[in-house]
């Protein structure tokens, strides 16, 4: 009790070398145990998500690009592909096709234009509001409402993917009119919006004020200007309309939901030709291969985390050596009062024990903190 007592007294007299032994420690201890549970969780959202996708259409180029785009709303950016690829799909009578279009963000979080089919398909309930009903209404993810602090009522104003893309692009002004339930998924950090209304951001869809207009004295005047809308309301939203050929209007990729595993086969076939522009791509088999790569990764990164934590263990060694070596003098004032070389030792072994429990007390809150968070961080990644 007594060595515990001075071990004690003597990390809080050296508080700041003590917090640094600490903090060192909790990391050699809690890093490989964090860095296992986040690419088991990542593996498993990874998998689980791709597993329950079963085919994606898009643009001929990059398949992984394509599934982390239309699967997990990523940062990368395909080819987008033309309505005329879902009408395929539509006219075959084979799947249930899902359309995407994911060029805009807004503070952060990726604009997702699709279909009611997709709530249905992902299992997306609505927590709080309502639906998506007409043409500028959006509904948000879980996780951006709690970031943005955002609900029911409010609005978020869309912005292109950079500086750079606006040609087209007019900021368009979102009615949020609900929240969905968290589901632990990249759809916690999206917002979905009918995908007519990304059309309307992309310049394709737009709104015009009345061109003719009459005073009080019943004079007609015709208006030259015409007015592209930043906000869709009920006053203005039968003015709304589309140019060009809706087979021609643009989209990031098709989820494919096949009616059986048969018509799945066929439609895969229809798209091997390496001439043809469009590709189906199977996400879990994308998502395989990557999960593959990572983990090759994984292991050489548990070796360095070893060979770090070796090298830590022994600074925290010699700094506890040093530490001892200027104690001489008051070792040698311990034993002139009587204490024993066991005496010292027990007194060493203490501190070390005191400071040992604490890094791993930390560790094991940092550790928690993490299992308890796993989902969130987990689609934090996914999503940059």
């Amino acid at each position: 009790m007594n060595a515990l007592f001075l071990a004690f007294a003597h990390l809080r007299w050296t508080w700041a070398r003590s917090l640094v032994l600490v903090l060192v420690g909790a990391l050699i201890l809690s890093v490989p145990m964090v860095t296992q549970l986040l690419l088991r969780g990542s593996e498993e959202a990874l998998t689980r998500r791709a597993e329950v996708t079963p085919l994606v259409l898009g643009a001929r180029g990059s398949q992984l690009d394509l599934v982390m785009s239309a699967v997990y709303f990523s940062e990368d950016r395909p080819q987008p592909v033309t309505r005329a690829a879902e009408d395929e799909v539509w006219d075959s009578g084979l799947a249930l096709p899902v359309p995407l279009h994911t060029a805009f963000q807004t503070n952060g979080a990726r604009i997702v234009g699709t279909s009611l089919e997709y709530f249905d398909f992902r299992k997306l309930t609505v927590a709080e509001g309502r639906q998506v009903a007409v043409l500028g209404e959006a509904v948000l993810g879980a996780q951006v409402a709690e970031r943005l602090g955002l609900g029911p009522g409010d609005t978020v104003v869309s912005a292109p993917e950079n500086l750079f893309d606006l040609d087209g692009v007019y900021p368009l002004e979102l009615q949020i009119t609900g929240v969905l339930a968290a589901t632990g998924t990249p759809d916690d950090e999206a917002v979905f919006t009918d995908v007519k209304t990304t059309w309307v951001i992309a310049g394709i869809g737009h709104g015009h004020d009345d061109i003719v207009t009459a005073d009080a004295e019943g004079n007609i005047t015709a208006n030259a200007a015409i007015t592209e809308f930043q906000r869709i309301t009920p006053e203005n939203i039968d003015s709304f309309h589309f140019h060009g050929a809706a087979s021609d209007y643009p989209l990031s990729a098709v989820l494919i939901v096949p009616y059986d595993t048969r018509s799945g086969t066929i439609l895969r076939g229809r798209y091997l030709d390496p001439e043809n522009p469009v590709q189906m791509t199977v996400p879990a088999e994308i998502v395989a291969g990557l999960v593959d790569r990572i983990f090759r990764i994984a292991t050489l990164l548990d070796a360095v985390t070893l060979v770090i934590g070796v090298a830590a263990l022994g600074a925290i060694g010699l700094s506890l050596f040093l530490a001892w070596a200027l104690r001489g003098p008051e070792m040698e004032t311990a034993t002139r009062l009587g204490a024993g070389r066991f005496v010292i030792v027990r007194l060493a072994v203490a501190e070390i024990a005191l400071l040992f429990i604490l890094a791993a007390g930390l560790a094991a809150a940092l550790v928690t903190t993490v299992t308890l968070n796993g989902d969130r961080l987990v689609a934090w990644i996914l999503a940059l």
